[in-house]
């Protein structure tokens, strides 16, 4: 899997989604760019700002039993996957602004780099190394570009 936190990756990224436009077409799911855009921010909304509530013992338990494999491991996700709660973007978003969010999202996560990941906790996952740090950044994009066929 490609590494997100190398510069000539974020960079690959970030030209992917300076392609994306507010009206381009998904090929599959209900997202418009916007909303997919605002999605993928909650990523990185979950490491940069206390936004979102964590998930209480037991829930994080049933996470890291039942999730995080799906989400760390470097098999791609498949089309139409259950979405997280946390994750549901239900109101229309600001296409700009939210592609502005997450490309300074992903100039901050390499700037700080995989040292700075690397046994990092996890809102839902407890420590991750910065291998699974990486899975989840690069695969949870990769993934939604492809679905704008980007």
């Amino acid at each position: 899997m490609k590494n997100i936190f190398q510069p000539s990756v974020t960079n690959e990224v970030i030209e992917r989604i300076n392609q994306l436009q507010p009206n381009t077409p998904q090929l599959w799911g209900k997202m418009n760019a916007s909303k997919m855009l605002a999605h993928c921010n909650v990523s990185y909304e979950l490491v940069y700002d206390n936004k979102h509530p964590k998930p209480n013992a037991l829930m994080k338990l049933i996470m890291k039993a039942l999730v995080k494999n799906i989400v760390v491991n470097e098999k791609p996700y498949k089309r139409n996957s259950q979405t997280a709660p946390s994750f549901l973007i239900a109101d229309e978003k600001e296409f700009e602004k939210e592609k502005t969010r997450l490309i300074d999202y992903l100039n901050k996560t390499q700037q700080l780099g995989e040292s700075y990941f690397d046994g990092k906790e996890s809102h839902s996952f407890g420590k991750l190394t910065k291998t699974e740090w990486n899975n989840m950044f690069y695969k949870h994009l990769d993934h939604h570009l492809g679905q704008f066929g980007i």
